[in-house]
């Protein structure tokens, strides 16, 4: 049949055809069947089972080895940091002890000054932190004694002189600072 628009309908079928009755759905199957049925199921399930905590524990270990592997390339990193921040640390000890025993004012000093500043700054932006030593309470995690000095002026374990600064890189020490400690013979 066809309208107007052009467009045909399909057309209606009858549907009186004849269904089964439900007493023939309900064919009960025979126990040994129903039994060799549910065996399977249960084998089917058990693997499908299997097979689930399988694949459970794979993308439990491949989570868990990437992220090994990322921590690794990151301790790679910062490693190789440590390494080239180790090898400038002569250069800032040197700019340092140069600008600690020139008192003369010149335009050479000033020049100095600010390259130091750069180098500073730059190596601060690379995470080297330097560590806290004169008037600081000796800590051998992060300071290095060279000398014991006998002294009642200040409080006994107390830095009273740097001789060399101490760095450390993120949270890792680089490199411990050289000091002189008080010790009080009381």
């Amino acid at each position: 049949m066809s309208r107007g628009n052009g467009r045909t309908e399909p057309e209606q079928l009858d549907v009186e055809h004849e269904l089964p009755a439900a007493d023939d759905l309900s064919e009960a199957p025979s126990p040994a069947s129903a039994a060799q049925g549910d065996g399977e199921l249960g084998k089917l399930r058990a693997e499908r089972d299997s097979l689930v905590d399988r694949l459970a524990r794979l993308q439990a270990e491949f989570e868990n080895a990437r992220k090994r592997t990322v921590r690794e390339q990151q301790d790679f990193r910062d490693y190789a940091l440590t390494d080239a921040l180790k090898t400038l640390l002569p250069v800032v000890d040197s700019f340092d002890l140069a600008l600690q025993n020139s008192s003369e004012k010149s335009d050479l000093r000033n020049g100095i000054e600010l390259i130091n500043k750069q180098l500073h700054d730059a190596l601060t932006k690379l995470g080297l932190r330097q560590i806290p030593a004169k008037g600081e309470v000796f800590d051998p995690r992060f300071h290095e004694a060279i000398e014991m000095v006998d002294t009642n002026e200040v409080a006994d374990q107390l830095v009273i002189d740097e001789l060399q600064r101490g760095y450390k890189v993120k949270d890792r020490l680089l490199r411990p600072a050289m000091v002189r400690v008080a010790r009080n013979s009381k």
